[in-house]
């Protein structure tokens, strides 16, 4: 989308200021677990021992009220917090992770390509990225789709666009329903 459509920092944070996302909410949990379920196999499956240390995770645009962090927690993951709004602390990147989740973020970002790789490039091997957009199939007509007209989603992902990405960074994709991605990179 062109930049001429994009809301200024000061609006768009606004938008963000009006979210509800409690980390208390049940069902916002239940909605995070899309993500959160997928990583805690993968990570289980690795054969580490993480019950005296757990993974180390990134939640990328964790928002006002992180919950995902939260979650991870819970099961002994430390887990860091950026956000260009809440949370925004570029020294997180000079950390490598075993998960980076980015949940109902990418669809924002004004420049996908710098994101994306500043996120791939923070994994370690053996590490997965979790992002969760709602992703447009063959079937979607965008002049009626109703995601696009929030004025915040400024980039748009297919799964067509999620196996472009695992080629170009050389990883194995998989799908959890229309709209979260686990990439998984090589050990």
């Amino acid at each position: 989308m062109s930049k001429t459509h994009h809301l200024s920092d000061t609006e768009e944070k606004l938008r963000y200021d009006a979210h509800q996302n409690n980390p208390d909410d049940k069902r916002y949990q239940a909605f995070l677990s899309q993500v959160f379920n997928p990583v805690i196999d993968h990570l289980n499956k690795q054969g580490l021992d993480f019950s005296k240390v757990g993974a180390k995770g990134l939640d990328f645009g964790c928002g006002p009220g992180p919950t995902l962090s939260l979650m991870f927690e819970k099961q002994g993951h430390q887990v860091n917090l950026f956000d260009k709004f809440y949370a925004n602390n570029p020294a997180v990147f000079e950390q490598s992770y075993d998960f980076i989740t980015a949940t109902e973020v990418v669809e924002h970002l004004s420049a996908p390509n710098v994101e994306l790789h500043r996120l791939f490039g923070s994994l370690k091997k053996g590490g997965v990225l979790a992002i969760m957009t709602q992703m447009m199939d063959d079937k979607t007509d965008f002049s009626t789709w109703y995601y696009k007209n929030d004025p915040t989603h400024i980039c748009f992902f297919s799964k067509n666009t999620m196996r472009y990405l695992a080629k170009k960074w050389r990883a194995k994709v998989s799908f959890f329903g229309n709209n979260v991605a686990l990439y998984y990179f090589p050990k």
